[in-house]
This record gives C-alpha cells, sequence and structure tokens, in this order.
C-alpha cells in the first residue's frame, strides 16, 4: 500500500477531486496548509504598505492507495493541478505498512 500527499494550489482542489473520483478514489484527506518552495512567497500592498508574505496558502491531499493503483492517482494529480507556473507543488510517496479500519476491523487493502 502507498500513502500520497500531494501539495497543490488552491483553485485547484475541485478538479484534482473530480479527476481522482473519475479514476475510482474513494476517500481523501484535505487540509489547508501554508509553505513555500522555489516560489518563496511575493510581497503584497496594504494600505500603502508593503508586506511581504512568505507562506503561501496551499492545499495537501493525503490518500491511501492499493500498489496496483497508485500510479494513475499520481498521474491524475499531477495533470489536473498543473498550470505550467511556479508553485504547483508536489507529490510525496510512501509505503504504509498496516491500515486498520476502526470500526469493523478489516485490516489491508479492503480497509483503504
Amino acid at each position: 500500500m502507498k500513502k500520497i500527499e500531494a501539495i497543490i494550489k488552491p483553485f485547484k482542489l475541485d478538479e484534482v477531486k473530480e479527476g481522482l473520483a473519475a479514476i475510482g478514489v474513494q476517500g481523501l484527506t484535505v487540509s489547508e496548509v501554508k509553505g513555500f518552495g522555489r516560489q518563496k512567497g511575493h510581497t503584497e500592498l496594504y494600505r500603502g504598505a508593503e508586506y511581504e508574505i512568505d507562506f503561501l496558502p496551499k492545499i495537501k491531499i493525503e490518500i491511501a492507495v492499493s500498489d496496483d493503483k497508485f500510479e494513475p492517482v499520481i498521474d491524475t494529480i499531477q495533470e489536473k493541478a498543473k498550470t505550467g507556473k511556479i508553485g504547483d507543488g508536489k507529490i510525496f510517496v510512501y509505503d504504509v505498512d498496516k491500515v486498520v479500519r476502526i470500526r469493523t476491523g478489516e485490516m489491508g487493502d479492503s480497509a483503504i
């Protein structure tokens, strides 16, 4: 099993969610996060004063999938979240040793 974490631009969430639903992803977790990479933030003007915005708003999506499904999930996220501009985000993939559904006690792929 794999856990996929994707950091994307907030306005791309609906597009990514619909793309994942189309390939059969049944569940995901979404968090509002802030951060920066090469983008390094930007400067904003507010009431005549300039402010450096270091941390930009992003969305973090977390998905657990079986080993045979993680490549299509990655491809879908990359396709739907891409704008071609700096700050599009990153995708991280982790191995998952064990998953347990709390309600039923199911384990492994059936618990996803």
